[in-house]
């Protein structure tokens, strides 16, 4: 069984070098990498929109749901950037994107977001705050050790960051 299954492999590596892009490994670095390049999207997103909702004087969920979604605009957008520099047309590009980062910017905002609500003060502490800032700074850290694995075994299977992978490395 064990030579059968190495030959599958091999015939899946034959097939990615035949179409031009060698196969992603799913080692706890390419997935630490993966994670990575998705935090800084959600970090853009999140940090903008708490800071706007905070600035406005917004309650709770309204501050939740417009980090969420400048989270999901920002990891998308840093993408597309990628895939579009590579030459892949825009709609391609929006197909990658949501193909490679959904799950993992989900993963991402469901935690941090309940790590943060859940930081009690935080999100009435305003911009001046300590209390603010390092829950927000602590939201995205373990964000970020819940997402890893989840992009792990997401890149093993030919998912998430995988769907990238053939465009950044032109």
């Amino acid at each position: 069984m064990g030579q059968h299954h190495h030959s599958e492999h091999a015939v899946t590596d034959q097939a990615a070098h035949e179409h031009g892009h060698a196969a992603l490994k799913a080692t706890w670095g390419v997935a630490a990498s993966a994670t990575l390049h998705c935090l800084t999207g959600c970090a853009i997103g999140e940090v903008l929109g708490m800071v706007l909702a905070t600035w406005w004087g917004w309650s709770t969920w309204p501050s939740v749901a417009l980090a969420v979604v400048l989270a999901f605009f920002f990891g998308y957008l840093l993408t597309m950037q990628s895939v579009l520099r590579s030459g892949l047309a825009f709609a391609a590009a929006v197909r990658v994107a949501l193909a490679a980062d959904t799950v993992s910017i989900l993963v991402m905002e469901i935690v941090d977001n309940a790590v943060l609500v859940g930081v009690p003060g935080a999100m009435e502490a305003g911009l001046v705050s300590i209390l603010f800032w390092g829950s927000l700074a602590f939201s995205l850290a373990v964000a970020f050790v819940v997402t890893v694995p989840v992009n792990k075994w997401m890149i093993g299977r030919g998912l998430g960051h995988a769907a990238v992978h053939q465009y950044m490395h032109r």
